[in-house]
């Protein structure tokens, strides 16, 4: 391990992340907003420290090696996510506590969307920009962004790739250099959000509200300008056009880029893990829209409109709302936390556990059912129609084990902070699957939970970001030894 190299990669993010703080500047200035300044104060502040760690080690050459990525990217997220909180820390009203403004802040970059605010629409323009670019910045990851830049300074960053990129399987790359890869997705994700944006300003949107909510949508993310979300527009066409782009960005980014390169939009028919998740998403918005209509909560048009819409949202776990559905009757709350665990599909910009993982198990479970019966048969699982290795599915069933232990870790720990039991366990989900909407007390924000269940839940947002292992690697004693 290198600290020197570490330093100066840390260095080189944060003055890049420093650039964040210009487009606020930006709209403060438009808007004739005196937090023009606070940005000022944020971008020197960024940029100097990142100067500062990069400056006495600029000379250093090494290449990075797995732990050094598995390091850099846990303290970049850490690091990142307390600089960018100090804006919130800085504006007048509301004024926050630096608990209150690290959860905002690292909600805004792991795309989770569980908010403490309250009266968005009263905040000014610049702070509600700044909320939805950092969503938009977490969404692909920045990370991912600047490994299209430390191969310029001569710094690999393929271990930065493998440790930011969702999903079991992690080396598949468009094109043949990482750095090449990481810029073919930073400009598909830039070409789908200018799409989104344009979509939202054509249907009813002023500009302003239209590329903030196009970050969001995109990033799956969920914060709105508004404590209403989408629903303050009132609009079927603005809810279509935000589950259009919320279930293709659910979607696998290198598949959007072959449906694209290949002009053959079959991929999306073809691809297992695609199938799996719009058969999802179809099959919990059936059973949501007939309870809905079946209990008389809405009329039949109601019910298919705000029961698709919601599923949607949640199960792509982008967390936006157009009405509280933790209000609905019977199963459906827990029905759409439980969609949330599967989350998007790997290597989108969704939280979860991924639909693929889902997938595996599923068939692996099956397998097993088959060996029941025929002991001595081989069974391959196969995806797509080719076999997966082995390895790969120890791996799943790891991550998923893992997954479920820290859950039940996250959620005592959260109890033990006074919360009660739905809360504690929507909130816990939420972040860890980077949701953002819970139950109980958090139905409406997180502003009420004690300090203490919001640290554990920016873990959690951490951890849900990084898929567990990328964090926990870090917790084992043989990580640190030579």
């Amino acid at each position: 391990m290198h600290p020197s190299v570490i330093l100066r990669i840390l260095g080189v993010l944060l003055a890049v992340f420093s650039l964040a703080s210009l487009p606020p500047m930006l709209v403060a200035w438009i808007y004739n907003e005196p937090e023009i300044t606070l940005f000022g104060y944020t971008f020197l502040v960024t940029l100097l420290t990142g100067l500062g760690c990069w400056l006495p080690f600029y000379r250093t050459r090494y290449e990075l090696r797995p732990r050094d990525g598995f390091l850099v990217t846990v303290l970049f997220w850490w690091v990142l996510s307390l600089f960018a909180s100090i804006p919130f820390l800085l504006m007048d009203a509301p004024a926050l506590s630096i608990t209150d403004a690290f959860f905002e802040a690292m909600s805004g970059l792991t795309t989770t969307g569980a908010t403490i605010l309250t009266n968005i629409e009263t905040l000014p323009r610049s702070i509600l920009f700044y909320r939805q670019q950092l969503q938009w910045f977490g969404g692909m990851g920045i990370i991912v962004l600047a490994v299209a830049v430390l191969p310029m300074l001569g710094i690999g960053g393929m271990q930065l790739y493998r440790t930011e990129a969702p999903g079991p399987i992690k080396d598949r790359k468009l094109t043949p250099r990482i750095a090449e890869t990481a810029k073919t997705l930073w400009y598909l994700y830039l070409a789908i959000t200018i799409a989104c944006a344009v979509a939202y300003w054509v249907a009813g949107m002023n500009a302003f509200d239209a590329i903030s909510h196009s970050f969001s949508t995109v990033a799956i993310g969920g914060f709105s300008t508004y404590d209403a979300s989408i629903g303050y527009f009132d609009s079927s066409l603005i809810e279509a056009i935000a589950i259009f782009f919320m279930v293709i960005s659910g979607m696998n980014f290198a598949l959007h880029y072959f449906a694209l390169h290949d002009k053959d939009p079959l991929y999306y028919f073809k691809d297992p893990e695609v199938q799996a998740y719009l058969g999802i998403l179809l099959g919990v918005s059936i059973v949501t829209v007939l309870v809905l209509q079946y209990t008389g909560v809405y009329t039949d048009w109601d019910a298919l409109r705000y029961g698709l819409f919601q599923v949607v949202s949640i199960a792509t776990t982008t967390g936006f709302g157009i009405t509280d559905f933790s209000l609905w009757p019977i199963f459906l709350p827990l029905l759409l936390f439980l969609t949330s665990f599967s989350g998007a599909c790997a290597g989108s910009t969704g939280g979860g556990m991924k639909v693929i993982r889902i997938l595996l198990i599923f068939k692996q479970g099956s397998r097993e059912l088959k060996r029941l019966i025929h002991p001595n048969a081989i069974f391959a699982i196969k995806l797509g129609g080719r076999a997966v290795p082995d390895r790969v599915g120890e791996a799943v069933w790891g991550f998923f084990s893992a997954y479920v232990f820290v859950f039940i870790l996250l959620e005592l720990a959260v109890l033990a902070t006074g919360v009660d039991i739905v809360t504690a366990f929507s909130t816990v989900a939420s972040c860890l699957n980077n949701l953002g909407p819970a139950l109980g007390e958090a139905a409406a924000n997180y502003q009420s939970l004690p300090d203490a269940a919001k640290w554990f839940l920016s873990f959690a947002m951490l951890l849900g970001r990084l898929e567990i292992f990328t964090l926990m690697v870090l917790f084992s004693p043989m990580f640190w030894r030579h």
